[in-house]
């Protein structure tokens, strides 16, 4: 692959013949560039999740660390975005780094310390401002809907019960209700002395009891402790089940919560985990931003249309998405993932070599918003449930190819026959690789900033499964099109649009694109930018 390069910033001219087959081009007018450059993304901008412990070790225990994160920072970004040289993430997420029994790290002992296993605060204050220096964001998870059972808060919510005394402030930390007590449907409760403790995930998660105002005010000094410390925002774990099948209550807490935030850093970065359908998470969004999970995982739209799927039947829900959550917050940004850590991997459902994993990522990455990459997800990592019905066989060790000691997690049981036999040093040589093609989609996506901030409309093309949209920002407007299929097909934009567009700046696929006045060719699993 020969790479002519100026600076991404002019957009002068990038040229990266991608396989024998297709091929990605970027090419733009200075003029076009300098615009582009002046350009705000806000928060709209591509995110990385990293299990922490599966990705790098440092210091060869297996198990992976802040180090082994601050090691491989240029490999995620390495402050130049003229380089070419690294993935160009623009913000990491950290599953939880606080104390905990667990390999996981859910189940909180300590939301003060970093647990040993992952580093030390210092390490993660070095991490953060070193990020910071690459003009990248770090968010933390933070799981506040329960605790862990070694927690000190339940330790002296227990002894309160156990010593009956109601005066303890610790006494009502947690949600629970008398042993004859009748249960509440739907929901976990465990016997804990001469009461019952609600623990919906687990009996060493207990529930904390938010109508108790003190531990309101513990949740939110946890997050003004990391936003001090220079954090730019959390991923919040389990967001709908603070009052469990409650949504108007869980709506209230959060608009109260981030609300509090924003006093304290109005810019703080927010995502929430509400793992069910768009009308439930659209009872959520006024107060936070939340992950798509509509379009994510196996039957989620990305993938289906990946597979050569209804293009404009996905660009019109995406339309009509956005159009919903910005009405209820005009701020509100549409966070799209394919795969996370508790969902199966891409790749084992899309895979690489029918090249729907890539068509995949052109779907979710060259949308507006703010898309979230799973580790290794740009490698093509493995990894399911499977049989063994364990989430550690979604997490698994990162595949460095030069050393790197991490192991997979404590009970994962995935067959190494199954996994992809080549790691990122392997990958990086190869100019034809899964990784390079996610590098060069998120430069393609980082030229033209109009994707990731502009205002969107669906483009309907009819009689095609090829399809696409408008973005449009400060008066700039991009033509973004996809043709999932295995053919070649033609579009007129004339029948779309009054707009007109004189330039392929970019395509990427297996194919190229050619526009001839208002008709374009875009060949078989092919994406392309018009300007």
């Amino acid at each position: 692959m020969k790479f002519v390069y100026l600076t991404i910033a002019l957009l002068i001219l990038i040229v990266c013949p991608f396989s024998d087959t297709g091929s990605i081009l970027a090419e733009e007018q200075a003029q076009k560039g300098s615009e582009s450059e002046k350009m705000d993304i806000g928060q709209n901008r591509v995110f990385y999740e990293i299990f922490v412990g599966s990705f790098s070790d440092s210091n060869g225990d297996g198990i992976g660390d802040l180090r082994g994160i601050i090691n491989r920072l240029d490999y995620l970004n390495d402050g130049d975005p003229d380089s070419g040289r690294s993935l160009g993430v623009e913000g990491l997420w950290l599953t939880p780094i606080y104390s905990s029994p667990s390999y996981h790290k859910y189940d909180v002992t300590d939301y003060y310390t970093v647990d040993p296993a992952f580093g030390t605060m210092e390490e993660l204050k070095e991490l953060v401002s070193l990020c910071h220096e690459r003009g990248m964001l770090v968010i933390l998870d933070l799981p506040i809907n329960h605790t862990g059972d070694r927690n000190k808060w339940y330790v002296n919510f227990k002894n309160a019960h156990i010593t009956h005394n109601p005066a303890n402030k610790y006494y009502d930390y947690y949600s629970w209700v008398p042993a004859d007590a009748s249960l509440p449907a739907g929901r976990h409760f465990m016997n804990v002395s001469d009461m019952r403790v609600e623990a919906n995930f687990s009996d060493n998660m207990p529930e904390l009891n938010f109508d108790n105002e003190t531990i309101r005010a513990e949740v939110l000094r946890i997050a003004e402790y990391y936003l001090a410390l220079g954090v730019d925002g959390f991923r919040f774990d389990a967001a709908k089940y603070i009052y469990y099948g409650d949504h108007d209550a869980n709506a209230a807490f959060w608009e109260w919560y981030i609300g509090e935030l924003k006093k304290i850093k109005p810019d703080v970065y927010t995502v929430a985990e509400v793992w069910d359908s768009d009308s439930i998470t659209e009872r959520y969004a006024g107060a936070v931003n939340c992950f798509n999970f509509t379009a994510s995982q196996a039957s989620g739209l990305i993938a289906t249309t990946a597979a050569a799927g209804n293009v404009n039947k996905f660009t019109a829900y995406i339309e009509g998405y956005i159009h919903q959550i910005k009405k209820l917050n005009p701020a509100a940004m549409n966070m799209l993932f394919v795969a996370n850590h508790d969902t199966d991997r891409a790749a084992g459902y899309l895979t690489v070599a029918t090249h729907r994993m890539q068509m995949a990522a052109n779907l979710y990455l060259l949308s507006p918003g703010s898309p979230f990459i799973y580790y290794g997800e740009e490698i093509g990592l493995r990894g399911s449930r499977g049989g063994a019905s364990t989430d550690a066989n979604r997490r698994l060790a990162m595949l460095w190819g030069d050393g790197d000691t991490v192991r997979d997690p404590v009970g994962a049981t995935y067959e190494k026959a199954n996994q992809m036999p080549y790691t990122v040093a392997d990958q990086m040589k190869d100019e034809t690789s899964v990784y390079h093609y996610y590098r060069q989609l998120l430069m393609i996506r980082k030229a033209h900033p109009e994707i990731a901030a502009g205002d969107y409309r669906a483009l309907n093309f009819n009689d095609t499964k090829a399809g696409g949209f408008l973005c449009t920002l400060n008066g700039s407007t991009v033509c973004v099109l996809h043709n999932t299929t295995k053919r070649a097909v033609t579009l007129d934009l004339a029948a779309v649009t009054e707009l007109s567009f004189d330039t392929v700046s970019a395509y990427i696929g297996q194919g190229a694109a050619k526009l001839d006045g208002t008709v374009v060719t875009l060949e078989a699993q092919t994406s392309a930018v018009l300007r």
